[in-house]
Protein backbone atom coordinates (compact mmCIF):
# COMPACT_ATOMS: atom_id res chain seq x y z
CA UNK A 1 0.00 0.00 0.00
CA UNK A 2 2.93 2.52 0.56
CA UNK A 3 4.08 1.98 -2.76
CA UNK A 4 0.66 3.25 -4.12
CA UNK A 5 0.88 6.15 -1.89
CA UNK A 6 4.54 7.78 -3.22
CA UNK A 7 2.94 6.80 -6.70
CA UNK A 8 -0.02 9.16 -5.84
CA UNK A 9 1.65 11.46 -3.66
CA UNK A 10 4.51 11.85 -5.89
CA UNK A 11 2.54 12.37 -8.91
CA UNK A 12 0.28 15.47 -7.28
CA UNK A 13 4.06 17.04 -5.82
CA UNK A 14 5.00 17.20 -9.54
CA UNK A 15 2.74 17.87 -11.45
CA UNK A 16 2.59 21.24 -8.60
CA UNK A 17 5.86 21.94 -9.30
CA UNK A 18 5.41 21.75 -12.69
CA UNK A 19 2.68 24.24 -12.74
CA UNK A 20 4.39 26.67 -10.37
CA UNK A 21 7.76 26.32 -12.63
CA UNK A 22 5.81 26.66 -15.90
CA UNK A 23 7.20 22.98 -17.23
CA UNK A 24 3.83 21.17 -17.23
CA UNK A 25 3.61 21.03 -21.31
CA UNK A 26 6.86 19.52 -21.28
CA UNK A 27 6.37 16.79 -18.77
CA UNK A 28 3.82 13.48 -18.41
CA UNK A 29 2.10 11.88 -15.88
CA UNK A 30 5.29 9.24 -15.65
CA UNK A 31 7.42 12.25 -15.36
CA UNK A 32 5.62 13.62 -12.60
CA UNK A 33 5.76 11.00 -10.28
CA UNK A 34 9.28 10.72 -10.98
CA UNK A 35 9.70 14.23 -10.14
CA UNK A 36 7.42 14.50 -7.30
CA UNK A 37 9.52 11.09 -5.66
CA UNK A 38 13.15 12.82 -6.38
CA UNK A 39 12.02 16.08 -5.04
CA UNK A 40 10.67 14.44 -1.80
CA UNK A 41 14.08 12.64 -1.11
CA UNK A 42 16.40 15.13 -2.21
CA UNK A 43 13.68 17.83 0.55
CA UNK A 44 14.68 14.62 2.93
CA UNK A 45 18.93 14.95 2.33
CA UNK A 46 18.71 18.70 3.21
CA UNK A 47 16.82 18.46 6.12
CA UNK A 48 19.17 15.71 7.13
CA UNK A 49 16.29 13.40 8.36
CA UNK A 50 17.13 10.46 6.01
CA UNK A 51 13.82 9.22 6.92
CA UNK A 52 12.16 8.85 4.13
CA UNK A 53 8.80 6.53 5.84
CA UNK A 54 8.58 8.90 8.41
CA UNK A 55 4.67 9.36 7.55
CA UNK A 56 2.92 11.85 5.18
CA UNK A 57 1.65 15.31 6.85
CA UNK A 58 1.72 18.96 5.23
CA UNK A 59 4.84 19.46 6.34
CA UNK A 60 6.74 16.36 4.20
CA UNK A 61 4.49 17.39 1.46
CA UNK A 62 5.40 21.17 1.53
CA UNK A 63 9.04 19.81 1.83
CA UNK A 64 8.58 17.78 -1.09
CA UNK A 65 7.35 20.32 -3.12
CA UNK A 66 10.12 22.71 -2.43
CA UNK A 67 12.39 19.38 -3.49
CA UNK A 68 10.42 19.04 -6.68
CA UNK A 69 10.86 22.61 -7.27
CA UNK A 70 14.28 22.85 -7.11
CA UNK A 71 14.84 19.64 -8.88
CA UNK A 72 12.78 21.49 -12.17
CA UNK A 73 14.79 24.39 -11.55
CA UNK A 74 18.28 22.89 -11.57
CA UNK A 75 16.67 20.60 -15.44
CA UNK A 76 15.92 24.13 -16.51
CA UNK A 77 19.40 25.83 -15.61
CA UNK A 78 21.08 23.33 -17.34
CA UNK A 79 18.61 22.66 -20.23
CA UNK A 80 18.24 26.27 -21.26
CA UNK A 81 20.94 27.98 -19.65
CA UNK A 82 18.05 30.21 -17.44
CA UNK A 83 15.40 29.75 -14.30
CA UNK A 84 12.17 30.62 -16.35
Amino acid sequence: MGIIIWLVVGGIVGWLASLIMRTDGQQGIILNVVVGIVGAVIAGLVLGKGNINGGLTIETFLWSLLGAVILLAVVNLIRRGSVR
